[in-house]
């Protein structure tokens, strides 16, 4: 349902004069979900920035396997078009893990409300400790630092932890940080400050530039397991964390809608 006025507004920015005028900030209308009546809220944006990495066969994985698989359908000389088809691994690439994905019965990917996806962002930069610590968690102190700095993060945010780990993507070992026993290292989210998110702050989903929300070394995927099941979403593999600005950006996850997925391939990006 959308208010007075919400109609004409939502047709004004999506059109072309209303979208970009002579390269001045754009304008559209959010509707508040499940939040008590719907409220219009004016967002402006001036650029857009591609939180996505390109997926090829090529992109690291836990397992070590492609996580996509690409055979030609058609050829456009031969067939008039081209086509393939592809085999997906679904947790590969940047990524949406869905609630399902750590619980019995949790919400599948295509039954997450499109309002959720579409949220305020939040970066919590702790590449400085990363840099020193491949193991590193972010913190609650980490938090209570961001948070000082740049206000209470925003109801319904995604908080996204950016490591630096982004820049490691061309170079599968360092990524994965895999050791001779077979053991990730790279940073993740402390399984304390995913709680302290779920019970103090009203928080939509957790962010990660990494191969998972869990620091590599995990074992029992403690934040995994306690994040997911509370209906709560996260996005992995995400890029360019580095060019987002702290707070103050908009971030649209472009999930797949795939029946019964416990996740997906995305194509995020941040509105600023």
């Amino acid at each position: 349902m959308c208010v007075p006025g919400c109609q004409d507004a939502v047709r004004a920015a999506l059109s072309r004069r209303g979208f970009f005028r002579g390269g001045a900030a754009a304008a559209f209308v959010a509707t508040a979900v499940n939040a008590g009546p719907a409220v219009a809220q004016e967002r402006r944006f001036s650029r857009v920035i591609d939180l996505t990495h390109v997926m090829s066969p090529d992109f690291p994985t836990f397992f070590g396997v492609p996580g996509i698989e690409m055979k030609r359908q058609a050829d456009l000389k031969k067939d008039g078009f081209n086509a393939y088809v592809w085999q997906l691994m679904e947790h590969a690439g940047t990524h949406l893990d869905a609630p399902i994905h750590f619980s019995e019965n949790g919400v599948t990917a295509d039954r997450i409300e499109a309002g959720s996806l579409v949220v305020p962002l939040a970066v919590v930069d702790v590449s400085e400790q990363a840099a020193k610590n491949t193991d590193y968690q972010l913190s609650r102190a980490d938090l209570d630092a961001y948070e000082k700095k740049h206000g209470r993060i925003p109801d319904n945010a995604c908080v996204a932890m950016h490591s630096g780990w982004a820049r490691y993507i061309t170079d599968g070992a360092k990524y994965t940080g895999k050791d001779a026993a077979g053991s990730f290292h790279f940073p993740g989210f402390a399984p304390d400050a995913a709680h302290w998110l779920m019970t103090e702050r009203k928080v939509a989903g957790l962010a990660v530039d990494t191969l998972s929300l869990d620091h590599g070394a995990s074992k029992d995927f403690k934040t995994h397991y306690l994040w997911l099941p509370s209906g709560r979403w996260g996005l992995e593999n995400v890029a360019n964390l580095d060019r987002a600005p702290a707070a103050g950006a908009t971030l649209v996850v472009g999930a797949a809608k795939v029946k019964e997925a416990t996740g997906g391939p995305v194509r995020l990006i941040a509105l600023v």
